[in-house]
């Protein structure tokens, strides 16, 4: 054994194994180890990323998993890896360009992406670094970069593969274009957040009808007007049965538009009757090609009024709006204002307000493409965790739209279509080619656009396996078996990356998907910048250990729910390493340099053969403690197979902090401090066994204290590590049997400990100290108990803290004495000698009449009508456990002073 310092360096630790297991390559494997695969793919964070909270708690949950797995014998590898990041990394690098008061343009497309590169390779690491820091058990020798070679052949050949099936096609349509990142987005990455606008009543004058006589339409974006080919009503709503097919002037522009009928429109919104603007809304282009109507883009790419907005052109969208607005109002086709929540779009990269317009992109076919998707999670082949994502999967699949996938920025996978300038032939190709197939002109140009970043990680699963190419890894560990992720990208990926598994693999890419839930602070909020509420990890890290971070984030995630955190919650994980530290130390010195007794600890068959050929019987506390220990095995397997980690992190805790630590070292004391030398290699042989399933156990939720232990206790080999140890098997009821553990003196011991707590708690309530030792009376139940507190007492008296304990079973005192109630019978508490007794009578009558005062206040707050009839029930009925609880006290000080009186 190596000897433990007194004291936990957390940051010693965490620096020594992070460096040993990155030069041991310790978590790389290959398919030639052979045995059962499992594989977990990172969701890759983007390169420009930093560590948040989030990422945080999604990499602790893939690492408990893999970690586990890996000690269970499986073949296991965690693939990691980045994004690219399309716009958030083109941004940040245009933006240090601006401070050199320079623009992309200023260095041409190639320079630019040159200098995206030199980016990349200067900070593209930070956030993969920041894993590591947490512990991340990946399998690092296989990290990948959404932009490597490997995996742009993989998109390159996606490409051209659906592009050949005629899946992926150019055409105009609604998009959603940010203004400031000028380039369009996909429905998914326009976040639609309620916003409080106005409704805007304007007048559009009937064409040669009578003074006065308008159509009052209502719109959200006036502005947009200038676009509009027509107003569309219902044909069912008789108030405008007579205008249908009539001609409205369009105000400010005096075009003449149509009034149409369109049963899409609905009556009962805003006055019916509804502007139709085919360039600038998505149900407008619809209308507009049923009733063959023009387009007309009123917008600049940076969200500026083109030519067609007339005397606007060149004003900002919002500067226009304003302007018109009281334009409007000034000529009398104004009708009012009112106020209107709704949901606004905004880019999910920039928040700026994007802008459904018209625009020539490239899009995939998706129904094609869903069809099987949405098969596999039906019958099972995929399971969502937790279930209720299955349907909000299902409902997006079965309405999904063609995904729009180019964007118009630099940085990215450009888009792999070419075009002949000699004869227009425009085709598909996985290398720039030389030679136009068609006619052999060798005037080819590339299309401008990018792909979408989501293009190349709906490849993922896969593509970071090697795919296109057959090999032995995608042979081996593909399919994945489950991914970890946020509700918010199911859409963005999980879905569009089983589509792709379909499609290009034939098969499902995972098996399993667990959504967890968002982390917040303690009021709820979700963590942001701009609110000022974030948490970094690496500052926890630092104050409380990159174990604390994990643990404690893993007792706080319950199932799919969402986590609140805040600084002073990761005391929980710091507080618990130091315990196990310190259990660890007390270990070392009952044990000395008894390393023959340390390593006896470590396979549970060994362990457990070695106390039974010494033939010393296991007492009842030895018996109690090596059951629950097969218990906790077992249901933190369960718990870990059906993604309860908070479920297992508190199985974990219970058992270590409160049956190993509270109850089974502070029996051993008694054992290890008095009694004869083979009585005590006996308990610890027993204490190793139970240590030293507790790390494995501990070891994939706090991987570095754990390592520390491992090795500092003797049980690994030298240059050995914990992780490939074995996972604690679940021993089965023979072979407890076999070893001398039986249920009902597990069962004992639980009634017993129910009795200490009794005893406990009558020391507590008479404020006699902990230390000093005191007599009590047990009044057992029945003989047989009485036979079983006889037989155990060293136990007894040692967790009592009692000079002697007496098993009467006749005894009935003569006076009033502190008692209380437990399974195996009554423990009494004789006072005498023990407390001042007029003092102590003084003590508890003042605490009583506080209690008392309390009482009288929560009792006249809730007889006062004002109150009791206005206050929410909930609080009312707070105050009425509060004085239920009260009363509870009060009765219980009754007590005591009549038990001394």
């Amino acid at each position: 054994m190596i000897e433990l310092e007194k004291d936990y360096d957390s940051r010693k630790t965490e620096e020594k194994w992070l460096a040993r297991w990155l030069e041991q390559k310790a978590y790389h494997s290959e398919p030639a180890r052979g045995g059962k695969p499992y594989t977990i793919a990172i969701p890759p964070p983007n390169v420009t990323g930093i560590l948040h909270m989030g990422h945080a708690l999604n990499c602790t949950i893939q690492d408990i998993l893999v970690r586990w797995r890996r000690m269970q014998g499986l073949n296991t590898i965690w693939i990691p890896g980045t994004d690219h990041a399309g716009i958030a990394t083109q941004n940040v690098v245009e933006r240090s360009l601006a401070a050199e008061k320079k623009t992309r343009n200023d260095l041409g497309r190639d320079a630019f992406i040159e200098r995206v590169w030199q980016w990349k390779e200067q900070y593209g690491s930070t956030i993969i670094n920041q894993l590591k820091r947490i512990g991340s058990s990946c399998d690092w020798q296989r990290e990948r970069f959404t932009m490597d070679k490997g995996l742009s052949d993989a998109v390159a050949e996606a490409f051209v593969q659906l592009y050949d099936k005629g899946l992926i096609y150019r055409g105009s349509r609604i998009i959603n274009w940010c203004p400031r990142c000028q380039t369009a987005l996909s429905d998914e990455e326009s976040e639609h957040r309620d916003s409080a606008g106005k409704l805007y009543h304007i007048r559009y004058p009937v064409k040669g009808g009578a003074a006065g006589e308008f159509v009052v339409v209502a719109t959200t974006r006036p502005e947009t007007m200038l676009g509009d080919t027509a107003v569309a009503v219902s044909p069912d709503d008789p108030r405008y049965k007579d205008l249908i097919g009539k001609t409205l002037i369009l105000p400010i522009l005096n075009r003449e538009i149509p009034v149409i009928a369109d049963s899409f429109v609905d009556p009962a919104f805003g006055t019916g009757a509804v502007k139709v603007t085919p360039a600038h809304d998505p149900n407008d282009f619809d209308i507009a090609g049923r009733h063959g109507l023009k387009h007309i883009n009123i917008l600049t790419p940076d969200a500026k009024m083109n030519a067609e907005a007339g005397p606007y052109a060149g004003l900002d969208r919002f500067v226009c709006r304003k302007q018109l607005v009281a334009d409007l109002e000034a000529g009398g086709l104004l009708e009012k204002i009112v106020d209107h929540s709704h949901a606004v779009g905004h880019c999910y990269r920039c928040n700026t307000v994007v802008e459904p317009r018209l625009s020539p992109q490239w899009f995939v076919k998706m129904k094609p493409l869903a069809a099987p998707a949405i098969d596999a999670v039906k019958q099972g082949k995929i399971v969502f965790v937790p279930d209720r994502w299955t349907k909000v999967y299902l409902e997006w699949m079965e309405n999904i739209r063609d995904w729009c996938i180019s964007r118009q920025i630099w940085w990215g996978h450009r888009i792999p279509v070419f075009y002949c300038q000699a004869c227009g032939h425009e085709w598909a190709a996985k290398c720039v080619p030389q030679k136009c197939p068609k006619c052999a002109g060798d005037k080819i140009r590339q299309d401008e656009d990018v792909l979408d970043t989501w293009f190349s990680s709906w490849l993922w699963p896969f593509s970071t396996l090697g795919w296109p190419e057959k090999n032995k890894d995608l042979d081996f560990y593909y399919p994945t078996d489950d991914l970890v992720t946020a509700s918010e990208i199911i859409f963005f990926w999980v879905a569009r990356m089983i589509m792709a598994g379909f499609e290009f693999m034939g098969d499902v890419p995972f098996r399993r998907v667990y959504i967890h839930g968002t982390v917040r602070d303690d009021k709820g909020r979700k963590m942001s910048k701009s609110l000022g509420n974030s948490i970094d990890p690496l500052a926890v890290i630092n104050d409380f250990s990159a174990d604390a971070l994990r643990f404690s984030l893993t007792m706080l995630t319950a199932t799919g729910q969402d986590v609140y955190v805040s600084n002073e919650k990761f005391t929980l994980g710091r507080n618990f390493g130091t315990k196990l530290w310190n259990a660890a130390r007390f270990i070392q010195m009952q044990s000395k340099d008894s390393l023959d007794t340390a390593r006896a600890g470590i396979p549970s068959e060994e362990g457990m053969a070695v106390l039974q050929k010494n033939g010393v019987a296991l007492s009842p506390d030895d018996q109690h403690i090596l059951y629950l220990l097969r218990d906790t095995v077992a249901a933190c397997n369960d718990n870990l197979d059906k993604c309860r980690f908070n479920d297992a992190a508190h199985v974990l805790y219970e058992f270590v902090w409160h049956q190993y630590c509270d109850w089974y070292v502070e029996y051993s004391k008694s054992v290890l401090y008095e009694a004869q030398q083979d009585r005590r290699e006996h308990v610890l042989r027993v204490i190793h066994y139970l240590f030293s399933n507790v790390l494995r156990l501990l070891h994939p939720f706090m991987p570095f204290i754990t390592e520390e232990l491992w090795l500092a206790m003797g049980y690994g080999a030298e240059g050995g590590t914990i992780s490939f140890a074995p996972w604690p098997a679940v021993v089965d009821d023979k072979r407890l049997a076999d070893w001398g553990i039986h249920k009902t003196t597990v069962d004992y011991v639980d009634d017993k400990y129910d009795l200490i707590r009794t005893g406990r708690t009558l020391r507590s309530d008479y404020t006699i100290q902990p230390s000093r030792k005191i007599a009590y009376i047990v009044r057992p139940v029945s003989p047989e108990c009485a036979a079983a507190l006889k037989s155990d007492m060293e136990s007894v008296l040692q967790l009592m803290r009692a000079e002697k304990v007496d098993i009467l079973h006749d005894f009935a005192p003569v006076k009033a004495m502190p008692s209380g109630v437990c399974k195996l019978g009554t423990v009494f508490m004789p006072l005498d000698g023990l407390i001042d007794v007029q003092a102590e009578t003084a003590r508890l009558q003042k605490q009583k009449e506080k209690i008392e005062a309390d009482l009288a206040r929560v009792t006249a707050k809730l007889e006062n009508p004002a109150f009791a009839n206005k206050a929410p029930k909930e609080i009312v009925g707070q105050l009425e456990q509060k004085r239920k609880e009260l009363l509870e006290e009060i009765a219980k000080y009754v007590r005591q002073i009549e038990a001394l009186a």
